[in-house]
């Protein structure tokens, strides 16, 4: 008997968790990432902590960013390959929800762990520990934002020679407003001002992606399979 949808997608998101669990140094290296590169600044930058609390928001963002790239070039290149991603979708699922089953289960295995370390990267950079609640729901809604754009711009470039070369030129440009949002509220909670609107953009930016990157990360596939 065939599995109801809802269980057919939680299936598909517990199949790449496991597959995580098994090759953990791909969320290990993203997260690493992230914590070296954001220490890296206070090298450059030198010592002042005045200067590293104000270049924190910024620092932050942009680390997270990058860190969301890693894995993107095998979210789905590696499942063309050996021929997992046509099973995947003879399962009776549309093309849009495996595509967010995957971007849920990227998002869980990156997304996450980014939320964890980025409270200790922020502590060290400076950040007071009132604006921290502020950094994490920002980073909470712009780490499913970029899961959402990565996975499409992922599967737009599926099957595309130089692919890896060509997925942070499509994944940048669309995150920009993400980083913008996110950043400008951390900024605005140190400062005292109001950060409320700036979070509201945000997730008004994630409600636009929710919809409309699985249908075309759908597409994507689709044609990558056909």
């Amino acid at each position: 008997m065939n599995l109801p949808i809802p269980a057919l997608v939680l299936a598909v998101v517990g199949r790449d968790l496991r597959l995580a669990v098994r090759h953990g140094a791909d969320t290990l290296g993203a997260v690493l990432f992230f914590v070296l590169a954001g220490a890296l600044f206070p090298l450059a930058l030198g010592p002042s902590p005045d200067l590293l609390r104000r270049m924190a928001p910024g620092i932050v963002w942009v680390c997270a960013l990058l860190a969301a790239l890693l894995p993107l070039d095998r979210l789905f290149g590696s499942e063309l390959e050996d021929g997992s991603l046509d099973q995947l979708m003879l399962t009776g699922l549309p093309p849009s929800l495996v595509a967010l089953a995957k971007m849920t289960a990227h998002w869980l295995t990156t997304g996450l762990p980014l939320l964890f370390a980025a409270g200790p990267l922020a502590i060290m950079l400076g950040l007071p520990a009132p604006v921290l609640p502020v950094l994490l729901t920002g980073l909470l809604l712009g780490t499913l934002v970029l899961s959402l754009i990565g996975g499409m711009a992922a599967s737009v470039v599926l099957g595309a020679r130089r692919g890896g070369v060509l997925l942070p030129l499509l994944v940048l440009p669309l995150a920009t407003p993400a980083l913008i949002f996110g950043a400008a509220a951390l900024d605005a909670a140190q400062t005292g001002l109001s950060w409320q609107p700036d979070l509201e953009l945000l997730g008004a930016f994630l409600a636009a992606a929710l919809p409309l990157c699985p249908l075309a990360a759908g597409a994507g596939l689709r044609a990558a399979v056909e």
